[in-house]
C-alpha cells in the first residue's frame, strides 16, 4: 500500500488527549512491569515469533488489562475514548506476555510506538490459558488498542489469548492508502485474516498446541470485519459476535446512502421526515446535534473519498483537514451525493468489499435501536435479511438493544435515555461460546428491553425482552 502522511486519531482530537508516548527501546523478551518472570510466568515467551511480522517486541507483564497497562506504552487510553461507559467494571490482574509489532506495509498512518508504520498488531498471551483465541480489528478509524477496555480485558480474564489489528490503515486520511478505490477497506479484511493465521501459530508456540477455538468479534468496523471473515474464511473461526457492524453490500445498502441525508439536514436541506425515510430512528433526535458535529460530515466525506474519489476531489481533497474543525466539517457537495447515480466504477469499488450474508459459522449480532450513525433499519436489519435469504438463518441470532446507540460513552451524557451495549455484548459472547462448545441454543431473535431499574452498565440478560418471530 502506498505511503501517506497520517493525522492524529479523530477520537484523540475530540478528547483533547495526547497520543501514547513512544515505547522505550527494548529487545524481544524484555521484562515489563511484572519484574523477573516467576515459575510458569511468561513461559516460552522467547520461542514466540509472529509469522510474517517485519518487527515484534515481546514483554512479560504483571497485568495485561487496562488497569495494569494504563499510562504505559502497552496500551493507548486515548484510542479507547468514548467506547465504554465511565462506570464500566472490568477485570484486572491477568499476567502474561504481550507482543507488539507490525507486518510489512508501505503506508505510514499509525505512529504508535514511534514506528510510523501500518499493519500494527497486539497479541496478548495470558499465563492461564483456556485454549481459545479471540481476534478483532479496530473500530472506526482507530488503532490496535481501541477495544482493550471493551473486549480485551474480559476475554483475557476468561483465559483467552487475544489479538487485534489496526486494519492496515487508520485515521481520517485512511482513504489515501492503496491504488484503486476500495483498496484501503479491502486491506482491512486481508490484515485481519493475516493476523488470525499468525496469532494461531504464535499461540501454538507459546502453549504447545494451536487454539482449540478461535472467535472473531468487533465493534462498528470491527463488526463489519467479523461478518466478512465468517463469510469468507469460516475455516479460521468457530463463531463470532458482531457489535453494530457496518454494512457494505450490493444494491446500494451502505452508509453512502443514508449519511448524505444527514449532511443535507446539517445544511438545512433535509427535514426530520427525510431522516426517518433514510433509516434514522424516531426517538433518536436528541442525539442528532452531537452526531452533526462529530460524526456525520467526517464519516460521509472520508468513506465517499475511499470509494468515489472523483466526486468533489477538493473536499476532503489531499487530506481531511489539519484542525479538528476542518476534519469534522462536512463537505457541502455531500448534501446532494446520490450513490445510485454514480458511475459503475464506484459500485464496483463497493462490491469488492461487499457482504453477502453467506456466513459459514455461528454469528450473534447486536445493534442499538437509537444508533444515529449506522441506523439499524439500513444496517443490521438488512444484514439479518441477507443472512435469511442466503439460507443461513440457523447460524444467526440478532438482538436489538433498546436505548442502545453507536458508542457507549454517550450513556454518560444521557443516562436517563440510553443504555450501554457492552454488558449485552458480554452476555452475547458467553452465549456464543455456549452455543459453539456445548450446543446450548441462544435465545431467539428479540429486542432486549431496558429494565425499569437495576444495573444497566454491567448487566444484561439476553432473554429479557420481546422475541421477534418471522
Amino acid at each position: 500500500m502506498r505511503p501517506s502522511r497520517g493525522f492524529p486519531l479523530l477520537t484523540a482530537l475530540l478528547a483533547a488527549a495526547a497520543l501514547t508516548a513512544p515505547a522505550p527501546a527494548g529487545a524481544t523478551g524484555a521484562t515489563g512491569a511484572a519484574g523477573a518472570a516467576g515459575d510458569g510466568h511468561c513461559a516460552r515467551q522467547e520461542r514466540v515469533r509472529v509469522p510474517g511480522a517485519a518487527h515484534q517486541r515481546t514483554a512479560c507483564l504483571a497485568d495485561l488489562t487496562t488497569t495494569g497497562l494504563a499510562g504505559t506504552p502497552y496500551t493507548d487510553m486515548a484510542d479507547q475514548a468514548g467506547l465504554t461507559a465511565a462506570a464500566t467494571r472490568s477485570p484486572s490482574g491477568v499476567p502474561g506476555v504481550q507482543i507488539d509489532g507490525y507486518f510489512p506495509d508501505s503506508s505510514r498512518f499509525n505512529d504508535t510506538h514511534g514506528w510510523a508504520h501500518d499493519a500494527q498488531f497486539v497479541i496478548r498471551l495470558p499465563d492461564r490459558w483456556n485454549g481459545g483465541l479471540v481476534v478483532t480489528g479496530a473500530p472506526g478509524n482507530r488503532r490496535q488498542y481501541a477495544t482493550d477496555g471493551a473486549i480485551s480485558d474480559r476475554v483475557l480474564a476468561q483465559g483467552y489469548a487475544y489479538a487485534a489489528t489496526d486494519k492496515g490503515n487508520s485515521g481520517v486520511d485512511f482513504y489515501r492508502d492503496g491504488v484503486r478505490p476500495g483498496d484501503a477497506v479491502a486491506e482491512w479484511n486481508a490484515r485481519t485474516t493475516q493476523l488470525t493465521r499468525a496469532a494461531r501459530r504464535a499461540v501454538a508456540q507459546r502453549y504447545g498446541h494451536a487454539p482449540r477455538r478461535t472467535y472473531m468479534t468487533g465493534v462498528s468496523n470491527g463488526g463489519y470485519l467479523t461478518r466478512w471473515q465468517l463469510e469468507n474464511h469460516p475455516e479460521l473461526y468457530d463463531g463470532g459476535v458482531d457489535w453494530e457492524g457496518g454494512l457494505w453490500a450490493g444494491g446500494g445498502r451502505q452508509p453512502l446512502t443514508s449519511l448524505p441525508v444527514a449532511v443535507a439536514r446539517t445544511f438545512g436541506r433535509a427535514t426530520d421526515d427525510d431522516m426517518y425515510a433514510a433509516g434514522f430512528a424516531r426517538g433518536s433526535e436528541f442525539l442528532w446535534p452531537y452526531h452533526e458535529k462529530a460524526y456525520w460530515g467526517i464519516t460521509q466525506k472520508i468513506y465517499r473519498a475511499e470509494f468515489d474519489p472523483a466526486y468533489d476531489p477538493d473536499c476532503p481533497g489531499s487530506s481531511a483537514g489539519s484542525t479538528p474543525e476542518q476534519i469534522l466539517a462536512p463537505c457541502p457537495s455531500d448534501a446532494v451525493y446520490d450513490y445510485a447515480s454514480r458511475p459503475a466504477s464506484v459500485h464496483r469499488a463497493v462490491n469488492r468489499v461487499a457482504l453477502t450474508g453467506r456466513i459459514g459459522r455461528p454469528l450473534i449480532t447486536l445493534h442499538g435501536d437509537l444508533d444515529a450513525l449506522l441506523p439499524k433499519a439500513v444496517d443490521s436489519d438488512v444484514y439479518d435479511d441477507m443472512i435469511e435469504s442466503s439460507g443461513r438463518g440457523r447460524l444467526h441470532r440478532y438482538y436489538t438493544v433498546r436505548d442502545g446507540t453507536h458508542v457507549d460513552g454517550l450513556y454518560d451524557v444521557h443516562p436517563d435515555r440510553l443504555r450501554p451495549i457492552l454488558p449485552c455484548y458480554r452476555s452475547a459472547f458467553d452465549a456464543l461460546v455456549a452455543w459453539v462448545e456445548r450446543g446450548v441454543t441462544p435465545p431467539a431473535d428479540r429486542t432486549i428491553e431496558r429494565p425499569a431499574d437495576g444495573d444497566v452498565v454491567d448487566f444484561c440478560a439476553l432473554d429479557a425482552g420481546e422475541a421477534v418471530t418471522r
